[in-house]
This record gives C-alpha cells, sequence and structure tokens, in this order.
C-alpha cells in the first residue's frame, strides 16, 4: 500500500526509539496494529508485552533528530523507506525469522522482486579469489540472478562489481545509515550501485560501522538470496555467519574449494565438509537451485600463452609457489623464470602473494 507522510513518520519514530530491537518493534507491531498505535499504547500494555529493558527504551521515545534527519533525507529523489506494510518490501525476508521493520532504500526497488544470489568472502582476498567472485557474479547475473553482498573490501566489492556488469544488476546491503559508506575507499561503488543497482539498509541515517551491526546486517544479504556463495573465507569469520543465517532461513549455502595450505580456504572446506555445495563454475550453482545454465558463460577464461610461459604456469599448479620450486619443476634458469614471471604478471596471468610467493590467476 501507499503511505503517506504521517505514516512514515511513525515508522520512522517507531524503529528510531534508541535500544528498541526489532523483534521488539514488530511484537508491539503485532499486537497494535500500527506504530502510530504502538507508540501511543498505554505504559502498562507494553510493559505486558516486553521487558523491562525494552519498556523503558519505549518510555524513552524515538531520538528527535534521527527522525527529522530521515524525512529529509525521504525528499531527495531515488530514496525511498520500504515498511512490513509496503507491498514493496522484499518478500523473501519477510518468510525469515527477523525480518527488519524498515529498510532505507536507494536505487532500483524493482531488483528486490528479482530471484537472488549472495556472495560473501574474505576482505584480506587473493588476486584469484576476487577474480573468480567477479566472474561468478556476472556469469550469474547474466541468468537473471541478482547479486547481493554487504559492500566490503576484496570478495563482496568483487561480487557487486560483477554483477553491476548485467541487467540484473546488485544489491549492496550496509551495516550503516545510507548517509554513510564503509569503507571509504568503496565510495565509487557506492555510488555506481546507487544509480544502476541498488543500497540498503535497516539502520537510521547517521549509524556509524559498529562491530554489533555486521552480523545483523549479514541475516539480511543471505534472507533476499534463494542461497549464499562463500569465496575464500578463514574459519572465524563473518561470511560463515552469513553461511549460518542461510541455513537458518532455509536457504543453500554454496563454497568454492581452494588450496590445503590458504587460510582462506579453512571456512569454505568446512561449509563442503558440513553439506554446502562445492562449486567450480556457475553451472554448479544453477544447477542446484534449478535454473537453466544455457546463458551462464564460462567463468574461467582459456589461457593463450606462448610455450614456454604455458610451461611455466603448468608447472605452478594452482596453489602458491615460490621460485626455487619453479626452478626445480622447470629446470630453467632462474632469470629466465624472473622474467617470465613478471611478463605474465604484467599481462594479468599470475600475480604476487604474500610470503614472496606466485599464483596461476587462470
Amino acid at each position: 500500500m501507499s503511505l503517506d507522510g504521517s505514516d512514515l513518520e511513525s515508522w520512522i519514530r517507531l524503529s528510531s526509539i534508541p535500544g528498541l530491537s526489532s523483534t521488539s518493534q514488530r511484537k508491539l507491531l503485532s499486537a497494535f496494529g500500527s506504530p502510530d498505535a504502538a507508540l501511543r499504547a498505554s505504559a502498562g500494555s507494553v510493559s505486558s508485552l516486553l521487558g523491562q529493558r525494552a519498556v523503558e527504551a519505549w518510555r524513552g521515545g524515538a531520538d528527535a533528530d534521527a527522525v527529522a534527519r530521515a524525512m529529509d533525507w525521504l525528499k531527495i529523489p531515488g530514496n525511498t523507506l520500504l515498511t512490513l506494510a509496503d507491498t514493496t518490501y522484499p518478500q523473501a525476508l519477510i518468510t525469515t525469522p527477523d525480518p527488519p521493520p524498515v529498510l532505507y532504500a536507494k536505487g532500483r526497488l524493482n531488483l528486490l522482486s528479482r530471484s537472488a544470489l549472495s556472495i560473501v568472502g574474505a576482505r584480506s582476498a587473493t588476486p584469484s579469489g576476487i577474480r573468480d567472485a567477479e566472474a561468478l557474479a556476472e556469469a550469474l547475473g547474466n541468468t537473471g540472478l541478482t547479486i547481493v553482498s554487504g559492500l566490503a573490501i576484496g570478495i563482496d566489492a568483487a561480487a557487486h562489481r560483477g554483477g553491476l556488469r548485467t541487467e540484473a544488476s546488485s544489491i549492496a546491503v550496509v551495516a550503516t545509515g545510507l548517509d554513510k559508506v564503509y569503507p571509504a575507499r568503496n565510495k565509487r561503488l557506492a555510488h555506481e550501485l546507487a544509480e544502476h543497482g541498488l543500497l540498503l539498509s535497516e539502520f537510521a541515517l547517521g549509524t556509524p560501522p559498529l562491530p554489533a551491526n555486521f552480523p545483523r546486517r549479514n541475516r539480511v544479504i543471505s534472507g533476499l538470496s534463494k542461497g549464499t556463495l562463500v569465496v575464500e573465507a578463514a574459519l572465524h569469520s563473518g561470511s560463515l555467519i552469513t553461511a549460518r543465517q542461510a541455513l537458518d532461513q532455509g536457504r543453500e549455502v554454496f563454497a568454492i574449494p581452494g588450496s590445503i595450505h590458504s587460510p582462506l580456504s579453512k571456512g569454505c572446506h568446512w561449509l563442503i565438509k558440513q553439506g554446502a555445495k562445492l562449486v567450480e563454475s556457475a553451472g554448479d550453482v544453477l544447477e542446484e537451485l534449478g535454473i537453466s545454465s544455457t546463458q551462464a558463460p564460462s567463468s574461467a577464461p582459456g589461457l593463450s600463452l606462448s610455450g614456454v610461459q604455458l610451461q611455466l604456469v603448468e608447472a605452478m599448479g594452482f596453489a602458491p609457489i615460490d621460485i626455487d620450486t619453479l626452478c626445480e619443476r622447470t629446470q630453467l634458469p632462474i632469470e629466465t623464470i624472473s622474467t617470465l614471471l613478471l611478463n605474465l604478471e604484467l599481462d594479468g596471468h599470475i600475480s604476487r602473494v604474500p610470503g614472496g610467493l606466485f599464483q596461476r590467476l587462470m
């Protein structure tokens, strides 16, 4: 339904009460029928629904500055507030255990009605992980799946870039108010998402990047999606939190395997041991979701190298390797290998990784 200004202000006021959780907000909405009624309810009736801390938060009322800031922000074209009473609120989220009562949105709202896949992973991603995330996001986007992620550096940013190259585009769910960009280095990407994709947040304008908000953000990422694909993750990472939330929400979980020597593969390998679908190509995801793969291009273009370059790349394998081992495997002089490695790096076929090692990207 269409909400008028007073309705919107009531939703904003209820959601802008410091210390009142989304669970408590939904209890009030369920009991009283509307945010306005919940705000005007008697203290006794509210006390019968909520715990003491939540009742005290309700008594304190909304942050007036936050409400005024939100109302001004909504006057800007392209800015929207989605509420649980709004028909444009994403239906996929309503079926989850903890849907946000409101979502601040900036960009293409029509993306919320499309099938989506979330892609998440390490911030300190390897060059090959970034390449895989970007290529898979583009391949899956070309089949009509909107790519959802969290605007973090590393895998998240790569997934957004890949999705933005397709008509299905990309949605970024952030852990701050939409008047902030975190991390700052992704400011240009955030602007591109606002113009060609969609930015979403359940947090009031002005909210800084508080650590507690990121796990809450993650449940929205997984909740919007048919499944979550993890590309590189340590054993104790936010990406695994997203994967667990996806399972709790009845969504599919996918993971890309990696080198047994890489700490960033440990999380993915753990997920696969727990039953996550092992992914080597976009087709693996599409098959599990029951989507035709006829539109999906290959996510791994073939090599086009000279004979000696190809010999060196094949000797590298797919795990990080040092130059001395390459000398042993190829029987080539170290001067020759050094020159070949430099040229291959400049052409984007390999990358230097920490520890003086090299890794092929293709």
